[in-house]
């Protein structure tokens, strides 16, 4: 007698599966084709977005071989062309290259691109903080204390990446401008950091060993 109700109850079933799929088969093979079409695509961008970034890779080391061959200006617009066409991270790093190149020849051209970096926030702080310091570093000779400190004060913080190279840069500006408070400020800063690099406490060392008048040519 059970095993009359057991088939009944498949028949049920299957007659209720019948009908759900005559009502939304056509959604399943939908899903399935969506699916199979997803996988496709993402395995085709997947091999365009390798593809791109060997050419970017290859474009930059050709641009970097230039550099090495002494071509700065061929290696400056090759960088320059792969900051506009190359993948994302290739695109950063050759903006950096090609500030660093143009820098060579119009350091203030260069600090200008190396600003354009620190302002941009998509490639991250440290990355940021970076370009900054670089463009600090062309400008130091040059510009006045105010500016440079501007520039560099909110890097100095102890959770920033670059705040040793930030205060030692301070550090040399106040002392070409002659002011001592300052030039102290951020020599005793430096060498109250555990964490500052033995180079950088060296140079903190004789900047404020030169803030001493009669040390100082």
């Amino acid at each position: 007698m059970s095993d009359i109700f057991h088939e009944v109850d498949e028949e049920v079933r299957r007659e209720q599966l019948r009908k759900l799929w005559q009502k939304y088969g056509w959604l399943i093979i939908a899903a399935c084709v969506l699916v199979v079409l997803g996988a496709a695509g993402w395995r085709t961008y997947e091999f365009y977005e390798a593809k791109q970034a060997a050419e970017a890779s290859a474009k930059f080391e050709a641009a970097a071989a230039l550099v090495n061959d002494g071509k700065n200006k061929e290696a400056e617009e090759a960088f320059a062309e792969i900051a506009k066409s190359g993948t994302s991270s290739y695109r950063m790093l050759a903006k950096f290259r090609e500030a660093g190149e143009l820098a060579r020849r119009d350091p203030k051209a260069g600090a200008a691109i190396f600003d354009q970096l620190a302002a941009d926030s998509s490639i991250g702080r440290a990355m940021q903080d970076l370009a900054a310091v670089r463009a600090a570093t062309l400008l130091v000779d040059t510009e006045p204390y105010s500016e440079i400190a501007k520039r560099l004060e909110p890097l100095t913080a102890a959770d920033r990446a670059f705040r040793h190279s930030a205060r030692s840069l301070l550090a040399l500006s106040a002392w070409k401008a002659n002011d001592a408070a300052a030039t102290r400020k951020w020599s005793e800063m430096i060498l109250a950091d555990p964490e500052t690099p033995p180079g950088t406490r060296g140079q903190a060392q004789m900047i404020l060993a030169l803030t001493e008048p009669e040390k100082k040519s």
